[in-house]
């Protein structure tokens, strides 16, 4: 478990990377790992969190048709609900992981599970990668590019520090000093037994 945040951000990278090889919402994943590794799942996490980038970038053209623009809404929405639908499994993973690991009496709990900060881990590789494109353009002047260099060292500045945080945080779970404990999202929108607007097209 020592350095974990080190490869998945190698992993983040190379998914990113490769996505850009082809740079289509609709690109096929080819996931170079193992399913049912943590590598496997960590490379479909940031596969997700980038084509959503560029649907996110898409659906904010000010003269796309109305009626496209819903289409991605909704892809957006699956595609959130299957990034989180990940996440609790990378969660599951360190369950299992720290299974045998027995709390010390003071051991206290994080303010977010291991996932979801490799969760944000995953995101930041993505406006890495993005950031770095602005610095290299030659389109553009050179304010563009001294603001541009200056947001992309606050964000290796954050992964750093993130990417640490993240090792730490992992290193105390396997001491018994914090504790997992994890909340399913429970998201209700995407639910036609809960999301009220659905349910209600049912009983009529």
């Amino acid at each position: 478990m020592k350095d974990f945040s080190v490869k998945a951000n190698a992993i983040f990278d190379r998914a990113t990377e490769d996505y850009h090889l082809v740079n289509h919402v609709d690109a096929v994943m080819k996931n170079p790992f193992q399913p049912g590794t943590i590598d496997h799942l960590l490379y479909k996490k940031n596969w997700i969190d980038v084509v959503q980038w560029h649907l996110e970038d898409i659906i904010r053209d000010p003269e796309i048709d109305p009626v496209k623009a819903l289409e991605i809404k909704r892809r957006i929405d699956r595609s959130n609900q299957g990034r989180t639908d990940l996440v609790e499994k990378i969660d599951d993973y360190f369950l299992d992981f720290f299974r045998d690991v027995k709390p010390l009496p003071d051991a206290t709990i994080n303010t977010e599970s291991p996932a979801w900060a490799i969760d944000r881990l995953s995101i930041l590789a993505v406006k890495i990668y993005h950031m770095r494109d602005e610095v290299n353009r030659t389109d553009v002047d050179e304010q563009h590019v001294m603001n541009c260099r200056k947001k992309l060292n606050v964000l290796m500045e954050q992964r750093e520090d993130l990417t640490n945080a993240i090792d730490t945080l992992l290193q105390e779970i396997g001491e018994g000093k914090k504790y997992m404990k994890v909340y399913r999202q429970m998201k209700m929108y995407n639910d036609p037994s809960l999301n009220p607007v659905l349910y209600s097209k049912t009983t009529k």
